[in-house]
């Protein structure tokens, strides 16, 4: 056996049902030892496509995503998705070829020391230099990408070390269980919470993962905490529950910044500083923080938490829970009713009009309407994200994805492949703007060629959207965004699908209503209006949150108890 078949049969071991990536010369050997596999190798036209592929493919199921690439500008056309998978901790496997051994210690074609320059957006990496540790490498790659908090890791393999002979052994997976929380951390944590009046709960990425979400459920459940999430953290709780003050993350100081603002005790759940900048909900205050996390909290001066619990994110809730339930200790539910009443009432203030102009923020609901709690919504990055993070009422755990952490155009439509060869039992829906369409619409032709199907939804404002919105809320004017765009009809039957451009409401009604049921590959160019971005931000001025009134904050806890 090769060192490649090696490579291709570990791969198998490990569960792994695609390989993403774009071929060449140096991967020929893994290339036939994936023709003899049970992987599907999934040809894409990018290979910054191929790695968001996997990327996604992490996301959603936990399991390492695999991208694979030749060395040089394959490799480094890898970078943005690996990097990607880093910041928004998606377990991730980059394989890449290398020059023969023998012309790496010398300038040579297509030569660049990747193992370095990955050094940097990857958990591990490391090349296989000698073919005895090929199980080793593949095992640790796979067990590290898939360890809290996963993240990306790469293997390279130099193209002489691939033909090399090697014994069939091979490391089996193991289970690996986390540790339980510190008892006297739950008490810790428990003390800070009998003293609080208005505690809030803020669900970040590790909330939606390992069995996280359903502890925090019953945890809202027993003590009646409001929940924030992040863009991230998206689905912990059902936005339908009255406890749910929906996502932080808009610019400006928004509805959950206002819960947060006037909370007393802040209970991060699976929350990572990079998700959303804890000074924009603890500026200047000393708020009781409770960090509870697999890892330890980032050093910052927003963020000091008086009690961390590092632990299994479920087991420490599952431990917290048990004592709420002993003490049957819960919170005045009503003091942030308010609050979630106006809330609602400003999304729904969106719904579009007859003869009006379509708005993110209209559209939305449509969208919402015909998917069901655990489809699949995937989010590019433009303007169009920040308001599906804001407006897009999220029912389950991994249903709406955004690229957050890195916050990278042209994640979505590759999104969406992998997503459907993730889920094909769900409806998938690729949400992007015109700019980040344009970034990997080459993946359509892999889409199609694959036989996958699911819509792709482009907010079309002829502009770089969300950096206009931004510079015209610092200065009035924007410049160096402007676009022009193509006919999308036109181009989606260039790629022999479907193209729609609805005109008015009820075209958008039908045609969405079509696609997203039918599930085939299609294109939908929504024209929209960006005034909508403008009017958000004059109406989140610094006065926003005055307009509410949290009378029981003012009251002690027993008189809490007693109402």
């Amino acid at each position: 056996m090769t060192v490649a078949e090696l490579i291709i049969k570990a791969l198998e071991q490990e569960e792994v049902k695609f390989v993403f990536g774009v071929p060449g010369e140096e991967t020929e050997a893994l290339l036939f030892a994936l023709e003899k596999s049970s992987i599907l190798f999934v040809p894409t036209r990018h290979e910054q496509g191929a790695a968001f592929m996997a990327d996604m493919y992490g996301r959603i199921t936990g399991k390492a995503g695999v991208c694979l690439s030749t060395l040089g500008p394959g490799a480094t056309n890898l970078m943005t998705g690996i990097a990607d998978a880093f910041l928004d901790k998606a377990p991730l496997v980059a394989i890449t070829a290398q020059a023969d051994s023998e012309r790496v210690h010398k300038e040579s074609h297509q030569l660049l020391d990747i193992v370095n320059m990955f050094k940097s957006i990857t958990k591990w990496n490391a090349s296989i230099n000698n073919p005895e540790t090929v199980q080793e490498i593949v095992r640790k790659a796979f067990k590290l990408a898939q360890t809290e908090k996963p993240g990306p890791t790469h293997i390279e393999v130099p193209e002489d070390m691939a033909h090399e002979e090697v014994s069939d052994a091979i490391l089996r997976p193991a289970k690996v269980r986390r540790p339980a929380p510190d008892y006297h951390a739950i008490q810790q944590a428990m003390e800070l919470l009998r003293s609080s009046q208005a505690p809030v709960i803020l669900a970040g990425n590790g909330a939606i993962r390992k069995r996280a979400s359903k502890q925090l459920r019953e945890f809202v459940k027993l003590s009646d905490i409001p929940v924030v999430s992040t863009f991230m953290g998206k689905g912990a709780l059902d936005d339908r529950d009255s406890h749910s003050l929906h996502a932080i993350g808009m610019i400006g100081r928004d509805f959950p910044v206002c819960l947060m603002e006037r909370s007393d005790l802040v209970i991060t759940v699976g929350y990572d500083i990079g998700e959303y900048d804890p000074q924009n909900w603890n500026q200047g205050t000393e708020k009781k923080i409770i960090h509870i996390d697999f890892n330890e909290s980032e050093v910052y001066e927003s963020y000091q938490p008086s009690v961390e619990i590092i632990a299994d994110i479920s087991a420490s809730l599952w431990a917290i829970n048990a004592v709420m339930r002993a003490e049957k200790l819960s919170f005045h539910p009503t003091w942030f009713a308010d609050l979630r009443k106006a809330q609602l009432a400003d999304f729904n203030s969106y719904q579009l009009k007859n003869g009006g102009s379509f708005t993110v923020p209209g559209v939305l609901p449509m969208i919402r309407q015909l998917m069901d709690p655990g489809d699949i919504l995937i989010s590019d990055v433009g303007s169009h994200k920040m308001w599906i993070g804001r407006n897009y009422p999220t029912y389950e755990p991994n249903s709406v994805f955004i690229s957050n952490g890195l916050a990278t155009m042209g994640i979505a439509l590759p999104g969406g492949l992998a997503a459907k060869l993730a889920r094909p039992e769900k409806r998938v829906v690729a949400v992007m703007g015109d700019g980040g369409f344009l970034m990997n619409v080459q993946e359509i032709e892999t889409a199609k060629r694959i036989g996958v199907g699911f819509p792709i939804l482009i907010f079309n404002d002829n502009d770089y959207g969300l950096i206009s919105w931004k510079q015209e809320s610092h200065s009035g004017r924007s410049f160096g965004t402007n676009l022009t765009n193509p006919n999308y009809v036109e181009l989606a039957r260039a790629f022999s699908i479907k193209g729609y451009a609805p005109q008015n409401r009820d075209e958008l009604q039908t045609v969405l209503s079509k696609v997203i049921q039918d599930q085939e590959l299609c294109l939908v160019e929504i024209p929209v209006d960006p005034d909508v971005n403008q009017q958000l931000t004059k109406k989140l001025n610094k006065n926003f949150c005055q307009r509410f009134e949290f009378p029981l904050l003012t009251k002690e806890r027993t008189d809490i108890e007693s109402n």
